[in-house]
């Protein structure tokens, strides 16, 4: 009987079975397809344009360290003419977050890229650990992503990029079309599964290269590269709603591979019988950042929080 071949090159062995499309390759094919697979998705969205600066978001975890790793490399491969900029934050989780920067320096090195790192004891007056300690563990992961969403706007204007890349995948993003589903947010579907969402009135828009990338395939790519990344979870995501649609993807995926990417479409095709009215973008009042009301969600949290204390004034940390 015949050794089976790549169905690629249809001349190495191969040892990947992809998740994407069932597909047999070797480890260069594989490699080269993934590569090539992001470079399509910037080019189908039109995600950059010559003489941007891209502020990277970086985390020292698996998807953020691949997206350095790619962005440097197609960067070159294909003369997209961008300046790429670490962006980090640093949510003050003691035992987590310290050692996940320490993957993010060594990345900052390896790719020879400047870094700007942001804390939210700086920004906020406030870390994670203060907050579940003062707050409880009720919405901790509700407010630290709205937190760490306007962070990396204050990065990036800090930097003054033009486009913030950030290293969602399909497996994240599936998860998040069902959970609007489930709690019948109709109008932020489409919104979600979108490769490129414009920011708000004085932001830059946001872009997700490996969203069609499968986090099993993420890993592979990671493992096959030498890639270094920080591969603890956060200590609060156990509390986390997304944690019980995560077990619930990985049991279709199990199931049925192609079902992230279906859900992942499904979102982006979503079509409202009547089209809902979306509140309308302006500047928060308070801190000046993009919000749907007088007042956005960021400043809105630090009120709840600074109750009977003195007012936070944000303000920005620092670069390397």
């Amino acid at each position: 009987m015949e050794d089976k071949k790549c169905e690629l090159c249809h001349n190495a062995k191969p040892s990947i079975k992809r998740s994407k499309n069932g597909q047999a390759v070797c480890v260069k094919c594989f490699n080269e397809a993934f590569e090539e697979e992001i470079h399509q998705t910037i080019k189908a969205w039109n995600m950059f344009a010559a003489g941007d600066t891209v502020a990277v978001a970086v985390s020292g975890g698996k998807d953020s360290t691949v997206l350095i790793h790619t962005l440097n490399l197609l960067n070159k491969k294909y003369g997209y003419g961008v300046n790429l900029h670490l962006l980090s934050v640093d949510e003050g989780i003691c035992g987590y977050r310290d050692k996940s920067l320490a993957t993010v320096y060594k990345n900052k090195d390896t790719y020879n890229l400047p870094l700007t790192i942001l804390s939210f004891k700086d920004l906020y007056g406030y870390t994670v650990d203060e907050i579940v300690k003062a707050h409880g563990m009720e919405s901790c992961c509700t407010h630290c992503g709205v937190l760490r969403r306007q962070a990396f706007d204050r990065g990036a204007k800090l930097v003054k990029a033009t486009r913030v890349a950030t290293g969602h995948n399909a497996d994240d993003t599936a998860e998040t079309v069902l959970m609007n589903m489930i709690r019948g947010d109709a109008i932020r579907m489409e919104k979600t599964a979108c490769a490129v969402t414009e920011g708000g009135e004085g932001m830059c828009a946001r872009c997700r290269p490996l969203l069609y990338c499968y986090e099993k395939e993420i890993v592979l790519y990671a493992h096959y590269n030498d890639l270094v990344f920080f591969s603890t979870e956060c200590p609060y995501n156990l509390m986390a709603f997304r944690g019980n649609l995560r077990k619930i993807m990985k049991d279709l995926e199990r199931i049925d591979p192609s079902s992230v990417l279906n859900i992942l479409c499904s979102g982006t095709k979503a079509v409202l019988k009547e089209k809902a009215k979306t509140s309308k973008k302006m500047l928060c009042e308070k801190c000046g950042f993009a919000s749907s009301n007088k007042l956005c969600k960021t400043c809105t949290i630090l009120e709840k929080f600074n109750k009977g204390k003195p007012e936070v004034i944000m303000t920005c940390s620092h670069a390397c």
